[in-house]
């Protein structure tokens, strides 16, 4: 399906969901697949500070990172339309969360904990939150705390082991559905 022959996107479409569900990887086909540009949060914090996110968390803290990732995203969401790929905690902000529901559509990329666990494996060293401990149980930590969050995203998309077309065929097939019940 190529959206420009359905309806419009005229909202920042804004991907949340928990590290490893895909964001960067499905968002930037989908914004391929929109003609939209794309943007990775994440990137935009690293850049603004100068430093990585591991850096940010190490020298700062964590809640000096969410302050950042707060002021970054609010700024992102004023830009024109794009696909915004949001950190794992980003939408658990009451504040972000609420600037993303104004100004975007949220689309969580729910993932099963095997399909977290296998895309995490290689990269927890560079993730500040999953550095230590047994990795199952800090993923299944992190989704009893963040998927009851998550589940107030306006559209909720199942991503599996599979390639990422499908997962970017149904998120076209939800933002047409949710452009037009909006109109």
């Amino acid at each position: 399906m190529n959206m420009s022959q359905g309806a419009a996107i005229h909202r920042t479409v804004v991907l949340v969901g928990l590290m490893g569900a895909g964001k960067t990887s499905i968002g930037r086909r989908l914004a391929t697949r929109l003609g939209m540009p794309f943007v990775d949060a994440d990137a935009e914090i690293e850049a603004a500070a100068g430093e990585s996110i591991s850096d940010i968390f190490a020298r700062h803290g964590e809640q000096a990172f969410r302050d950042g990732e707060r002021r970054v995203i609010a700024r992102l969401l004023d830009r024109p339309p794009h696909v915004l790929a949001t950190g794992g905690g980003a939408f658990l902000d009451p504040e972000t969360r609420a600037k993303i529901t104004a100004s975007g559509t949220s689309v969580w990329l729910r993932a099963s904990i095997e399909t977290l666990v296998r895309r995490l494996e290689k990269s927890r060293t560079q993730r500040p939150l999953l550095a230590s401990g047994d990795l199952r149980e800090r993923v299944n930590q992190l989704m009893e705390e963040r998927y009851p969050i998550y589940a107030q995203a306006d559209i909720v998309i199942d991503t599996g082991e599979g390639p990422h077309e499908p997962v970017v065929e149904a998120i076209l097939t939800a933002l047409k559905d949710t452009t037009k019940a909006r109109a």
